[in-house]
């Protein structure tokens, strides 16, 4: 599997930006993934941002980022989103999407066996 990760950039605080994942698999097998987006400050451990089941139908969110970012999947276009609102300078970090092999969603790291590359988005105060 591999994941193509985009949609990063520079924003100023209070914007929003829309991110993407495009998973390189069939449709059939898109589904069979959980899907995350995580991110890594300079410095900083990697943390989840996001989580979503096969089926959209339940999702997590880490504390922070609840009720400013939403995640979304497309099945049929193999590909899951990341909507950022009401961003902060502390949002700043390198992106990435993650598929794991489970029908639920799941919350380490170690869960998930597919990493995109990364995409960066920056936050100006």
């Amino acid at each position: 599997v591999q994941l193509q990760a985009y949609g990063g950039g520079l924003v100023q605080a209070g914007g929003s930006l829309r991110l993407s994942c495009t998973a390189s698999v069939s449709e059939r097998s898109f589904s069979s993934y959980v899907m995350g987006w995580f991110r890594q400050a300079p410095g900083k451990e990697r943390e989840i941002v996001a989580a979503i089941n096969w089926n959209g139908r339940t999702t997590y969110y880490a504390d922070s980022v609840k009720d400013r970012f939403t995640i979304s999947r497309d099945n049929a276009k193999n590909t899951v989103y990341l909507q950022m609102n009401s961003l902060k300078p502390e949002d700043t970090a390198v992106y990435y999407c993650a598929a794991g092999l489970s029908m639920r969603v799941v919350i380490p790291t170690q869960e998930y066996d597919y990493w995109g590359q990364g995409t960066l988005v920056t936050v100006s105060s």
